[in-house]
């Protein structure tokens, strides 16, 4: 039981708001420890169970120590950024009068999950699309509709932008066999004697898919209702007040 001490530190770091990454380290040491100790431990012996916790993070890091293109792609991103990248995504979406937000995320909502379907999941994402283009993009719309954007419009359209590329994604990539969720799910269920085969997982993923198409479309389809009742300036009021 005392392995589970682990959790426990996890619990206090995440209650003081402590660094996540010192939470984890903290936690995996403490359970490393604790696996190591018995009544008749001594220094030495849990010294060196500290050691091989240490060693085991090592390994970890140095055999999943990869060069991604993604992020070399990143600093490409950065450096569009600082020479108006956002800027220009608002004005050519100003130029579309019949673009709203929800149309905008919605079609944005299809691209990624289709692209996720045939395993093409690095080309959408928080940093490399929606940060750049799609929020900003998003933001242009309603603003060419009701001008000036109050910051809880504008937050509120920069979240649902991060939620279409998140929702999209993690129901679409489940529709590609060789994805590591399917993997995942397949290993799991032959582990508790159900054996499946990743073809009919994928096709049981599509109906999923299409019913999160649905409801996020119509969650769009309410965020536009929203941003036209909060953001239209009421009528004025013609004539002057009778005595």
């Amino acid at each position: 039981m005392l392995v589970l001490l682990g959790i426990g530190v996890v619990v206090l770091g995440f209650i003081v708001r402590a660094n996540p990454l010192l939470v984890v380290m903290a936690a995996a040491l403490t359970t490393g420890l604790a696996a190591a100790w018995t009544p008749a431990a001594d220094l030495h012996s849990l010294y060196a169970a500290a050691l091989a916790t240490t060693a085991a993070f090592g390994k970890a890091f140095n055999d999943s120590r990869y060069v991604s293109v993604v992020w070399l792609v990143l600093a490409a991103i950065g450096l569009l950024e600082r020479a108006g990248l956002q800027e220009r995504a608002r004005i050519a979406i100003a130029e579309l009068r019949a673009v709203t937000v929800g149309r905008l995320l919605s079609v944005y909502f299809v691209t990624r999950q289709s692209a996720a379907a045939l395993g093409l999941t690095s080309l959408g994402g928080h940093a490399q699309m929606v940060r750049p283009l799609v929020a900003p993009m998003a933001e242009g719309a309603a603003e060419t509709k009701f001008g000036p954007l109050p910051d809880r419009e504008r937050f509120l359209i920069r979240s649902h932008a991060a939620a279409a590329d998140n929702i999209a994604l993690f129901f679409g990539e489940d529709i590609f066999i060789a994805i590591a969720s399917i993997l995942l799910i397949k290993g799991f269920l032959e582990q508790n004697g159900i054996a499946v085969e990743p073809l009919q997982l994928s096709v049981w993923a599509i109906p999923t898919a299409i019913a999160a198409l649905l409801i996020h479309g119509f969650r769009l389809w309410l965020l536009d209702r929203r941003l036209k009742r909060v953001l239209t300036p009421p009528p004025a009021i013609k004539g002057g007040a009778k005595p």
